[in-house]
């Protein structure tokens, strides 16, 4: 497993390169695109990310404020932004309850606390949490979504039916346990899952690990 892992990793990188994950100008912003990406694509997150900035929103008390129907109007682009709104509503009252609202104390928590505390958070699931974890805070926790299952389950590393906590483990317990890794890991299976190993016709036999599927 852990050879296998690590043959995926440097073909992945080899063909697509370093992916620069998570676009943003702060590390707040990353905790909004993590919610705001759920369930759409990144391109429509960016949309909902410029809206906020062009009114000058994007920082917690601003947002924290801000009525939440004019909050949802402002994230439309993303998609489900009733929902969204009232999620982004929720992680800011967290954000200010136990921290309030500072980013340095929230980062001198231990990794198993915060993220015990973050899935506490109505609308924050594992992913998301992993995502803020790994991406806003520099902890090191592998995302899971379902492009990485995918690609598990195709390659005969997890059966189909494996919960997330199943897959994170196998890159947890097989690999270096480094932030640099495992945000890059998971940038280069997105990109595999968008562009090969598609839900409906993927692409197998132009796949850049068609070569390594029983290596």
């Amino acid at each position: 497993m852990k050879r296998k892992l690590k043959l995926i990793f440097k073909r992945l990188y080899s063909v697509f390169g370093p992916q620069h994950w998570w676009p943003a100008d702060t590390v707040f912003e990353i905790m909004v695109g993590a919610i705001l990406t759920q369930n759409t694509n990144w391109s429509n997150v960016q949309k909902a990310i410029l809206a906020l900035k062009e009114k000058k929103l994007l920082s917690a008390r601003k947002l924290y404020q801000l009525p939440r129907k004019k909050l949802a109007g402002l994230i439309k682009s993303a998609g489900y932004y009733n929902v969204k709104s009232l999620r982004l509503k929720s992680f800011l009252k967290f954000f200010f309850d136990r921290y309030a609202a500072k980013i340095k104390l929230m980062d001198a928590q231990d990794l198993k606390t915060l993220r015990a505390q973050l899935l506490t958070v109505k609308g924050i699931g594992p992913e998301t949490a992993d995502s803020m974890l790994l991406y806003a805070l520099n902890k090191p926790v592998f995302v899971v979504d379902a492009y990485t299952k995918r690609i598990l389950a195709r390659h005969g590393l997890i059966k189909a039916e494996a919960d997330y906590s199943q897959c994170q483990d196998i890159f947890m317990r097989n690999l270096k346990n480094d932030v640099k890794l495992f945000g890059e890991y998971h940038a280069l299976l997105v990109k595999l899952g968008k562009d090969y190993c598609r839900k409906q016709n993927p692409k197998c036999e132009i796949c850049p690990l068609w070569s390594i599927k029983n290596a």
